[in-house]
């Protein structure tokens, strides 16, 4: 039983772990971050809010997220959470850009930033 219960713990560890040891905290340019902006506010906004407030998902706000570990945070934007509406976003961002948005999150998320003609 006891033998069950490591396995169990490494095979849902392990992920987050190795995750969190291969995350550099590169910052994407300027144009990029701009598109992770607005992927934010646009795709995870249509289930947790256009401001981030909750909706279908939890609240994304500095205030919701204080007490998440950041690595936490980065695990589930990268990876998704199995069994929940939550999706992988592994195809689109890269470990480190899913870090970026957590800590980005976890300081209060930036607006988008329209340009107007």
């Amino acid at each position: 039983m006891l033998r069950v219960a490591v396995l169990l713990s490494a095979l849902l560890l392990g992920p987050l772990l190795a995750f969190a040891q291969s995350a550099p905290d590169a910052a994407p340019d300027a144009s990029r971050s701009r598109e992770l902006v607005r992927m934010v506010r646009q795709d995870c906004g249509s289930c947790h809010g256009m401001r981030l407030t909750g909706g279908l998902g939890p609240a994304l706000t500095r205030e919701a997220l204080a007490e998440f570990p950041l690595d936490s945070l980065a695990a589930v934007i990268f990876h998704g959470r199995p069994g929940t509406p939550m999706p992988p976003w592994k195809a689109m961002l890269s470990e480190p850009e899913a870090r970026w948005i957590a800590v980005r999150l976890q300081q209060g998320f930036p607006e988008e930033v329209v340009k107007t003609p």
